[in-house]
């Protein structure tokens, strides 16, 4: 399964941005963590710059090596910018669209969620976190979970609303309308490094 269960508060200092969500730790010491964190270093080689995108993407979604691999494949194997496409291809996986239509207000709850059997896809049960959605189609709340604390806490503090998403709140339900705009995804990742990674 997909998640890191790592020290998150370490991960965000070593990216100096709170890609879990609002850290204290991160406030405090904004500065990479370690013996020599808040010390002078090297400049990081191009190689080096390229990793750590990659590597926040991975932490920010939630993706393992291979997973991520395959997603970069198929992005590569689309028409348009590989770049834009692998972003798109992330944000369309369902535990992504769970979070964002804020059914949870993380994506580790939301992959929860999913694979606990809480959530629907047109109709049918889907626990398959890593499930790619289409332009079309509904994603929901199980009938049994509509009244679950942590749904209906994270719903009615839903904060932003996304143009290729829409939400039915007296149905609990959502629909994921097309692909998004690479101008639309708030995230701050350089997709163009990663790509350069995997093209060597």
């Amino acid at each position: 399964m997909a998640r890191y269960i790592g020290p998150k508060s370490k991960i965000a200092r070593k990216f100096r941005e709170p890609i879990f969500g609002p850290d204290k730790a991160l406030d405090k010491k904004n500065y990479p963590p370690g013996q020599h964190g808040n010390s002078r270093r090297r400049k990081t080689s191009e190689y080096g710059i390229q990793l750590q995108a990659k590597q926040k993407a991975k932490y920010t979604y939630g993706i393992l090596e291979k997973q991520f691999r395959n997603i970069f494949k198929e992005a590569s194997r689309r028409k348009g910018i590989t770049g834009e496409n692998l972003l798109q291809l992330i944000e369309s996986r369902l535990d992504n669209v769970v979070f964002r239509l804020g059914i949870s207000p993380s994506r580790a709850g939301a992959r929860q969620l999913v694979l606990h059997r809480h959530i629907t896809v047109n109709g049918g049960l889907v626990n398959i976190p890593s499930y790619t959605l289409k332009a079309g189609d509904v994603i929901g709340v199980r009938e049994k979970s509509k009244s679950l604390f942590v749904i209906t806490e994270s719903l009615s503090t839903q904060g932003k609303s996304f143009s290729w998403l829409e939400w039915d709140s007296e149905k609990f339900q959502g629909k994921f309308l097309n692909m998004p705009p690479r101008e639309e995804i708030p995230e701050n990742i350089q997709e163009q490094l990663i790509v350069e990674l995997y093209s060597k």
